[in-house]
């Protein structure tokens, strides 16, 4: 079976003039033509376009391409290993660069106009929407909610560096807190959820207590928050709740 030019262009996605010009230049020449000379090609001229194309995607010049595969002494299962371990490389790399423009788009969200590497080395492994994250799912509609878009589109890289320095701290003195035994209910446990709710009020959005109880109980039912707070000290989700708990009943009731 052959097939005409068009139908080439058609399966293989490509113009009727490349295949022209592949013919011209001798990188695929049809192994058949008609009487009135029109181009035929066979199954065997397919394979050789598929080889041409995978080749000319891996960003091989057309000389190059055709020194490959007019190699007497190239195995077909050669082109083919090869091809595979080129294609293979080059996934890798898109998936670094997918990764890295998803970042990207992450810090264009949060208004942070910083590249990726800029963020990583400010937050690290940590992720500063930890807490608008869930308050949007909670109180996205609301005006509280929308202040806080309004005031992280605001911040600059020096900003955030100095917000995820007085986390950080924050989380020092609580874990050391809790290492020394401290009810979460004490006077110190207490002051310390205060400070944890002033500092998501004080960058990010409003916290009444109410909203605070919800944080707490998120902190220990979420396996993602617990896992963040129990990598402080061990224990530190499930103290810094009832702390928060602690924290809510004294200044509400």
């Amino acid at each position: 079976m052959s097939y005409s030019v068009g139908q080439v262009a058609g399966f293989a996605g490509v113009t009727v003039r490349t295949l022209h010009h592949y013919d011209e230049i001798g990188l695929l020449v049809p192994g058949e033509r008609t009487h009135a000379g029109h181009r035929r090609y066979t199954d065997a001229d397919l394979d050789r376009l598929q080889q041409v194309l995978f080749y000319r995607e891996l960003g091989f010049p057309l000389d190059e391409v055709a020194a490959l595969l007019d190699d007497p002494a190239a195995d077909p299962r050669a082109h083919l290993r090869r091809q595979h371990e080129l294609l293979t490389a080059r996934i890798e790399k898109l998936q670094k660069m997918a990764t890295a423009v998803e970042h990207a788009m992450e810090a264009r969200k949060m208004g942070i106009n910083l590249t990726p590497e800029e963020r990583f080395e400010v937050f690290g492994d940590k992720d500063p929407e930890q807490y608008r994250e869930e308050a949007e799912a909670r109180w996205g509609d609301t005006e509280a909610y929308a202040e806080s878009q309004r005031r992280a589109a605001a911040y600059t890289k020096e900003d955030w560096k100095r917000i995820q320095a007085e986390a950080d701290e924050w989380g020092e003195r609580y874990a050391a807190l809790v290492a020394t035994g401290e009810r979460p209910s004490g006077e110190a446990a207490m002051d310390l959820a205060e400070e944890h709710r002033q500092h998501i009020s004080g960058y990010f959005f409003e916290v009444p207590y109410e909203m605070h109880r919800c944080f707490g109980e998120m902190y220990v039912s979420d396996e993602r928050f617990k896992a963040f707070y129990d990598a402080m000290g061990a224990g530190v989700a499930e103290h810094l709740r009832a702390a928060i708990l602690a924290n809510a009943d004294r200044h509400t009731s």
